[in-house]
């Protein structure tokens, strides 16, 4: 089942943020992740968000995601990432293909 990663982010060190998104999309798509949304100005439509940066993406499953974020390229470009930001990530199942019809 598809599994979404939701990284909602503060950024405070622009320069180390940029060049952990410089090495981003190799990895990722070595993983076989798909990047589907990165926006620093979100439409807030109710409640207060402390951050400044949402980034969704979607794995094939929970294995792959977990394969990814683990893996020695991912861990190595994330010390920038950890370094200059303030944040949370979220993983959330997907819904089945027989729920989402309604």
């Amino acid at each position: 089942m598809t599994v979404f990663a939701l990284a909602q982010i503060a950024i405070h060190d622009r320069q180390r943020y940029q060049r952990y998104v410089a090495a981003f999309m190799p990895v990722l798509t070595q993983y076989r992740g798909r990047l589907l949304a990165a926006d620093e100005s979100p439409r807030v439509v109710e409640g207060d968000w402390p951050y400044q940066k949402v980034i969704l993406m979607a794995f094939d499953s929970r294995e792959h995601f977990e394969q990814w974020s683990t893996s020695p390229e991912y861990r190595e470009i994330s010390r920038d990432r950890e370094a200059a930001t303030d944040g949370v990530v979220l993983l959330v199942d997907g819904v089945p293909a027989s729920r989402s019809a309604g």
